[in-house]
């Protein structure tokens, strides 16, 4: 099976994980991939913009979304991993998914990466993820996606994301499973304020400083329009994007996965080959 990229570039650059939404409702380009052929041409379009890897996706877990049935979720991601690894066959793809029987039939159709949002915690994921054998990213989350933004309160929002991934990692350790195989994602936007979200990206190094790769998610997301009023379209957060994309390059970060992919690669390459020279 393909190894999937979880370290960053010899050169200090995250991977770059291309967002691959084959839903009708995600916060900002749902419904534009819906199609197994429009998804199928979106992911090979980010491929050639410089995208390491991709990330599919069947279900929303934007803020209120409702979840979908197994059957509808595989129907519309198990054809679209077939079809970009008919055309390019050494593709990373990444399983966005909550439900262990989705990740197992993503990974039988060329999936080489399970990223939960829910962090395993639904029934046999643990024994699932060891049975599959793939890399698998831990994404914090409180509560659920329908009600994850109603009233999100920590006593230490750092602390408490932290002590709840390793919590989780060790779940997953206590099957067996390897080590050198998990991810952890401090879940930005899942169950956070804007202050929540803001701390937790000023933290970003202590979170690699765990030891495990971190995957970092803040494209386009809601947190920007905040901070930046007129950002109201998720297409008009390209700027804030970049700028906490690269931020979490400088924190170490190992992978960032984005909707932008050709502007978020150039931006890390000229950030890693300023960085590269002043060293």
């Amino acid at each position: 099976m393909l190894a999937f990229p979880i370290r960053p570039h010899s050169d200090g650059r995250p991977q770059v994980m291309g967002i691959v939404n084959v839903t009708p409702d995600s916060f900002s380009d749902g419904g534009r991939h819906a199609s197994t052929q429009a998804a199928r041409d979106h992911g090979l379009a980010l491929l050639e913009a410089g995208a390491d890897c991709l990330d599919v996706g069947g279900e929303s877990t934007r803020p209120g979304a409702d979840p979908v049935s197994e059957s509808e979720e595989l129907d519309r991601v198990a054809p679209v991993i077939e079809a970009i690894l008919a055309e390019r066959p050494h593709t990373p793809i990444s399983i966005d998914t909550m439900k262990p029987s989705v990740a197992r039939a993503a990974v039988h159709a060329g999936a080489s990466l399970w990223n939960d949002v829910n962090a395993l915690r639904a029934d046999t994921a643990p024994e699932t993820a060891m049975e599959l054998g793939v890399p698998v990213c831990l994404m914090h989350m409180q509560g659920e996606p329908r009600t994850m933004q109603a009233a999100p309160h920590y006593d230490d929002v750092v602390n408490d994301v932290a002590r709840y991934l390793g919590q989780r990692a060790g779940v997953l350790l206590a099957t067996g499973f390897d080590r050198n195989l998990i991810v952890l994602d401090p879940g930005i936007g899942f169950g956070k304020t804007l202050e929540h979200n803001l701390q937790l990206m000023a933290s970003l190094e202590h979170f690699v400083s765990l030891g495990l790769p971190v995957l970092f998610g803040a494209s386009r997301k809601r947190f920007i329009q905040a901070i930046d009023d007129p950002a109201v379209d998720a297409m008009d957060r390209l700027g804030g994007s970049i700028a906490v994309a690269l931020h979490a390059a400088r924190a170490g970060c190992a992978i960032v996965r984005v909707h932008d992919v050709r502007e978020t690669v150039q931006a890390l390459k000229v950030q890693a080959a300023v960085l590269n020279a002043g060293a």
